[in-house]
């Protein structure tokens, strides 16, 4: 994205990329389907020390934004009913060959297979060491986006190879860790319901202090939990190693007024505790439930004492589980850490503390939760750079006239 805007400036333009092609981490994005960017895009969602930095970015490169962009490029957008968008092609792979006749017809020198081992900044200029299909030389460019990738999917491509190169030229990075990857905890007798599916309501906790919530989907399996219910939280693990945690689920949250209404009496439904349950869950959930709460499954939802209800609320509503770990970078979709956001401007992502430099996407500390928001902000930090380098090089032409 960032070579494709820079490329309306003119000018020469070349693009490495360490894989054999472009847009092999795209391809397995939103089960292939590529899911691009979300309704609920706002500062609030993303994990990102300086909020209001968020906020400009987002202020410029909004949802709408995103969509006339994607728009011009031939990628037009749909989206779902729960407000997640995806091209109309349905297909990641259909996006990345879009991309890559947009660099062709912009003649943008494309070079695959190449690894970039060194970058160093001297005289306004900055000079890669680049090796790849036998070559093995150093070449100079006048201004340089950097687009490194975090270390979730290593074998992807992303191994978090030129970080040290940006701290040798003077830039902080804070340690890389995982997000976006399951949960493990001691699941107890919960074990039993292994392989089965919820929507609920998900908190980390250190002692008394709530780090994080989110609401999803998840799936009980062997070690934990897995899916959007807890992968949203599952940097809060990797960035406190060491420290007595607690994953609270709460599985009947998407639907209590409802569940209430029935235990209280205000909905006529003189149905059986079981009956009840099976109302939001699976059998084999409800059985468990009623088991572990030591209630009746033929008692009446409406004649349960407080204390029956405390007990079915205690299993239910507030299950707290030992964490034991979290996901690695292999299986974690994407990586908290990188270049501080306040060392770039986040109108055109050029780095504060060395001219010409510009960082993307996982390059910055800055991660969203599942359902497009870090591929909003992957190619919301490419289209500003590459608009910025554009804008740069028509005003030199028009100095020049």
């Amino acid at each position: 994205m960032a070579a494709i805007q820079a490329a309306e400036g003119g000018g020469r333009i070349t693009l490495f990329e360490h894989n054999p092609n472009i847009g092999r981490k795209l391809l397995v994005t939103g089960s292939s389907r590529c899911n691009l960017t979300n309704d609920a895009v706002e500062a609030a969602v993303y994990y990102c020390e300086d909020p209001a930095w968020i906020e400009t970015f987002l202020s410029v490169f909004g949802v709408e934004e995103f969509r006339r962009a994607f728009d011009r490029l031939g990628i037009p957008t749909q989206k779902t009913d729960d407000g997640w968008y995806y091209p109309r092609s349905q297909s990641a792979q259909a996006v990345a060959e879009v991309f890559g006749e947009s660099l062709r017809e912009r003649g943008i020198e494309l070079r695959v297979a190449t690894h970039i081992s060194g970058i160093f900044y001297e005289n306004d200029c900055f000079q890669l060491q680049v090796s790849g299909l036998g070559l093995h030389q150093t070449e100079s460019f006048d201004r340089l986006v950097l687009g490194a990738g975090g270390k979730a999917y290593p074998e992807l491509g992303s191994r978090g190879e030129l970080f040290g190169a940006l701290e040798k030229l003077g830039h902080n990075v804070r340690p890389l860790q995982p997000a976006l990857g399951p949960i493990f905890v001691d699941l107890g007798p919960f074990k039993q319901l292994k392989g089965q599916r919820f929507d609920v309501l998900t908190s980390i906790w250190r002692g008394e202090e709530q780090l994080g919530q989110t609401l999803g989907n998840v799936i009980i399996n062997q070690d934990g939990f897995n899916g959007p219910g807890v992968m949203n939280l599952s940097h809060l693990v990797a960035l406190n190693p060491g420290a007595d945690l607690t994953l609270q689920v709460n599985f009947i949250a998407p639907f209590w007024s409802d569940f209430a209404d029935i235990l209280t009496g205000q909905v006529a439904h003189p149905c059986s505790l079981r009956a009840g349950l099976l109302r939001y869950f699976t059998p084999k959930s409800a059985d468990f439930f009623i088991r572990q709460a030591r209630l009746d499954p033929g008692a009446k939802l409406t004649a349960l004492t407080e204390e029956q209800i405390r007990q079915l609320l205690e299993v239910t509503a507030e299950a707290k589980f030992g964490v034991t770990g979290a996901g690695s970078f292999r299986n974690s979709q994407v990586s908290v850490g990188g270049v501080p956001v306040g060392e770039v401007d986040p109108l055109s992502m050029e780095s504060r503390l060395i001219p010409g430099l510009h960082l993307v996407g996982e390059t910055l500390d800055v991660a969203g939760p599942c359902g497009g928001f870090n591929l909003h902000f992957a190619f919301g930090s490419g289209y500003l750079a590459g608009t910025h380098l554009a804008s740069l090089k028509k005003q030199k032409s028009k100095e020049r006239t």
